[in-house]
Protein backbone atom coordinates (compact mmCIF):
# COMPACT_ATOMS: atom_id res chain seq x y z
CA UNK A 1 0.00 0.00 0.00
CA UNK A 2 1.70 2.88 -0.88
CA UNK A 3 0.68 6.59 0.60
CA UNK A 4 -1.08 7.74 -2.19
CA UNK A 5 -3.68 4.75 -1.78
CA UNK A 6 -3.86 5.54 1.97
CA UNK A 7 -4.85 9.34 1.28
CA UNK A 8 -7.23 8.15 -1.22
CA UNK A 9 -8.59 5.00 1.09
CA UNK A 10 -8.61 3.19 -2.51
CA UNK A 11 -10.60 0.22 -3.08
CA UNK A 12 -7.93 -1.83 -4.88
CA UNK A 13 -5.89 -1.75 -2.16
CA UNK A 14 -8.56 -1.85 1.19
CA UNK A 15 -11.10 -3.83 -1.07
CA UNK A 16 -13.00 -4.21 2.58
CA UNK A 17 -13.52 -0.60 3.05
CA UNK A 18 -16.83 0.23 4.46
CA UNK A 19 -19.12 3.30 5.17
CA UNK A 20 -18.54 4.89 8.38
CA UNK A 21 -20.44 6.78 10.67
CA UNK A 22 -17.83 8.21 12.97
CA UNK A 23 -20.17 10.12 15.06
CA UNK A 24 -22.07 7.65 16.31
CA UNK A 25 -21.31 5.72 19.61
CA UNK A 26 -23.76 3.43 21.87
CA UNK A 27 -21.36 4.68 24.75
CA UNK A 28 -19.45 8.18 25.75
CA UNK A 29 -15.76 6.56 25.75
CA UNK A 30 -14.61 9.49 23.23
CA UNK A 31 -10.94 10.22 23.29
CA UNK A 32 -9.48 13.26 26.29
CA UNK A 33 -8.76 16.47 24.32
CA UNK A 34 -5.73 16.69 25.42
CA UNK A 35 -4.81 12.68 23.88
CA UNK A 36 -3.56 13.96 20.66
CA UNK A 37 -2.19 17.63 19.32
CA UNK A 38 -1.89 16.85 15.70
CA UNK A 39 -2.15 14.19 12.82
CA UNK A 40 1.20 12.77 13.28
CA UNK A 41 0.28 11.89 16.87
CA UNK A 42 -2.79 10.10 15.93
CA UNK A 43 -1.02 8.54 13.03
CA UNK A 44 1.99 7.49 15.38
CA UNK A 45 -0.99 6.22 17.98
CA UNK A 46 -2.14 3.75 15.28
CA UNK A 47 1.31 2.61 13.81
CA UNK A 48 1.89 1.49 17.61
CA UNK A 49 -0.76 -0.51 17.38
CA UNK A 50 -0.80 -1.60 13.89
CA UNK A 51 2.78 -2.56 14.59
CA UNK A 52 1.55 -4.73 17.74
CA UNK A 53 -0.75 -6.36 15.15
CA UNK A 54 1.22 -7.21 12.30
CA UNK A 55 3.99 -8.86 14.61
CA UNK A 56 1.30 -10.96 16.03
CA UNK A 57 -0.11 -12.51 13.09
CA UNK A 58 3.71 -13.08 11.97
CA UNK A 59 4.35 -14.74 14.88
CA UNK A 60 0.31 -16.49 15.19
CA UNK A 61 0.94 -17.66 11.37
CA UNK A 62 4.70 -18.97 11.66
CA UNK A 63 3.41 -20.93 14.46
CA UNK A 64 1.45 -23.15 12.19
CA UNK A 65 -1.64 -23.47 14.25
CA UNK A 66 -3.89 -23.33 11.92
CA UNK A 67 -4.62 -24.90 8.41
CA UNK A 68 -6.71 -24.71 5.00
CA UNK A 69 -9.01 -22.05 4.41
CA UNK A 70 -8.48 -20.50 8.58
CA UNK A 71 -4.58 -20.04 7.15
CA UNK A 72 -5.52 -18.59 4.15
CA UNK A 73 -7.37 -15.93 6.37
CA UNK A 74 -4.84 -15.05 8.87
CA UNK A 75 -2.24 -15.14 6.31
CA UNK A 76 -3.82 -12.07 4.76
CA UNK A 77 -5.17 -10.25 7.43
CA UNK A 78 -1.20 -9.98 8.41
CA UNK A 79 -0.60 -8.90 5.44
CA UNK A 80 -2.92 -6.82 5.94
CA UNK A 81 -1.23 -5.12 8.93
CA UNK A 82 1.76 -5.73 7.36
CA UNK A 83 0.33 -2.80 4.44
CA UNK A 84 -1.25 -0.73 7.24
CA UNK A 85 2.37 -0.63 8.91
CA UNK A 86 4.05 0.62 5.79
CA UNK A 87 1.56 2.79 4.77
CA UNK A 88 1.14 5.15 8.01
CA UNK A 89 4.65 5.01 8.44
CA UNK A 90 4.86 6.77 4.70
CA UNK A 91 2.28 9.04 5.40
CA UNK A 92 3.76 10.22 8.94
CA UNK A 93 7.07 11.08 7.00
CA UNK A 94 5.51 12.86 3.89
CA UNK A 95 3.48 15.00 6.76
CA UNK A 96 6.79 15.85 8.77
CA UNK A 97 6.69 13.85 11.20
CA UNK A 98 8.70 11.24 12.39
CA UNK A 99 7.34 7.01 13.32
CA UNK A 100 7.43 5.92 16.32
CA UNK A 101 9.53 2.74 16.40
CA UNK A 102 8.18 -1.01 16.70
CA UNK A 103 7.68 -1.82 20.50
CA UNK A 104 8.92 -4.90 21.94
CA UNK A 105 6.39 -7.42 22.16
CA UNK A 106 5.48 -10.40 24.10
CA UNK A 107 2.45 -12.34 23.29
CA UNK A 108 2.72 -15.01 26.46
CA UNK A 109 0.20 -17.64 26.04
CA UNK A 110 -1.36 -16.71 22.60
CA UNK A 111 -0.11 -19.24 20.25
CA UNK A 112 -0.66 -22.25 22.81
CA UNK A 113 -3.37 -23.46 20.67
CA UNK A 114 -5.55 -22.64 18.11
CA UNK A 115 -8.16 -21.27 20.64
CA UNK A 116 -5.83 -18.81 22.13
CA UNK A 117 -4.35 -17.27 18.72
CA UNK A 118 -7.93 -16.87 17.66
CA UNK A 119 -8.97 -15.26 20.77
CA UNK A 120 -6.07 -12.57 20.77
CA UNK A 121 -6.34 -12.14 17.87
CA UNK A 122 -9.92 -11.22 18.33
CA UNK A 123 -9.05 -8.83 20.98
CA UNK A 124 -6.45 -7.15 18.96
CA UNK A 125 -8.64 -6.59 15.87
CA UNK A 126 -11.48 -5.22 18.26
CA UNK A 127 -9.07 -2.93 20.29
CA UNK A 128 -8.63 -1.54 17.15
CA UNK A 129 -11.66 -0.76 15.64
CA UNK A 130 -12.32 1.06 19.07
CA UNK A 131 -9.32 2.54 18.83
CA UNK A 132 -9.70 4.27 14.82
CA UNK A 133 -12.91 5.32 15.82
CA UNK A 134 -12.13 6.84 19.30
CA UNK A 135 -9.03 8.85 17.91
CA UNK A 136 -11.08 9.98 14.50
CA UNK A 137 -12.38 13.30 15.70
CA UNK A 138 -8.46 14.38 16.48
CA UNK A 139 -7.12 13.93 13.05
CA UNK A 140 -7.42 17.09 11.15
CA UNK A 141 -6.78 16.51 7.16
CA UNK A 142 -9.81 15.04 5.79
CA UNK A 143 -8.04 12.81 3.77
CA UNK A 144 -6.27 11.26 6.71
CA UNK A 145 -9.52 10.67 8.05
CA UNK A 146 -10.45 9.04 4.74
CA UNK A 147 -7.86 6.51 4.51
CA UNK A 148 -8.32 6.07 8.65
CA UNK A 149 -11.92 5.06 8.19
CA UNK A 150 -11.00 2.75 5.24
CA UNK A 151 -8.51 1.19 7.63
CA UNK A 152 -11.40 0.99 10.62
CA UNK A 153 -13.30 -1.12 7.83
CA UNK A 154 -10.46 -3.46 7.10
CA UNK A 155 -10.34 -3.76 11.29
CA UNK A 156 -13.88 -4.40 11.55
CA UNK A 157 -13.98 -6.88 8.86
CA UNK A 158 -10.86 -9.17 10.59
CA UNK A 159 -12.74 -8.95 14.02
CA UNK A 160 -15.82 -10.19 12.07
CA UNK A 161 -13.76 -13.03 10.42
CA UNK A 162 -12.11 -14.15 13.48
CA UNK A 163 -15.24 -13.81 15.54
CA UNK A 164 -16.78 -16.50 13.03
CA UNK A 165 -14.01 -18.86 12.90
CA UNK A 166 -14.09 -18.66 16.45
CA UNK A 167 -18.11 -19.77 16.18
CA UNK A 168 -19.19 -17.07 18.34
CA UNK A 169 -22.75 -15.28 18.36
CA UNK A 170 -23.47 -13.33 15.43
CA UNK A 171 -24.51 -10.46 17.65
CA UNK A 172 -22.20 -9.28 20.42
CA UNK A 173 -19.86 -12.31 19.53
CA UNK A 174 -19.13 -11.99 15.37
CA UNK A 175 -20.01 -8.25 15.27
CA UNK A 176 -21.05 -6.02 17.96
CA UNK A 177 -24.14 -4.36 17.72
CA UNK A 178 -25.86 -1.38 15.38
CA UNK A 179 -23.05 0.69 15.88
CA UNK A 180 -18.90 0.47 17.00
CA UNK A 181 -17.81 1.82 20.65
CA UNK A 182 -15.34 4.55 20.19
CA UNK A 183 -12.29 3.46 22.85
CA UNK A 184 -10.22 6.43 24.85
CA UNK A 185 -6.72 6.33 24.18
CA UNK A 186 -6.01 5.36 27.98
CA UNK A 187 -8.25 2.32 27.55
CA UNK A 188 -6.76 1.25 24.38
CA UNK A 189 -2.65 1.59 25.90
CA UNK A 190 -4.31 0.12 28.90
CA UNK A 191 -5.25 -3.04 27.09
CA UNK A 192 -2.47 -3.07 24.90
CA UNK A 193 -0.03 -3.03 28.02
CA UNK A 194 0.49 -6.75 28.98
CA UNK A 195 1.63 -7.14 25.36
CA UNK A 196 4.30 -4.66 25.35
CA UNK A 197 7.99 -5.07 27.00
Amino acid sequence: MERRDFLKGSAAVIPTSIGLQMLMSRGTAFAQMADFKDDVEVLNYALTLEYLESEFYRQGNGAKLLSGTEAGYLKQVGADEDAHVAAISQTIKDIGGEPVAAPKVDFGEAFANRESFLKTAHTFENLGVGAYLGAAGFIKKPEILQAAAGIFGVEARHAALVGDLLGLEPEGGVYKGATETPETKANVLKAAAPFLK
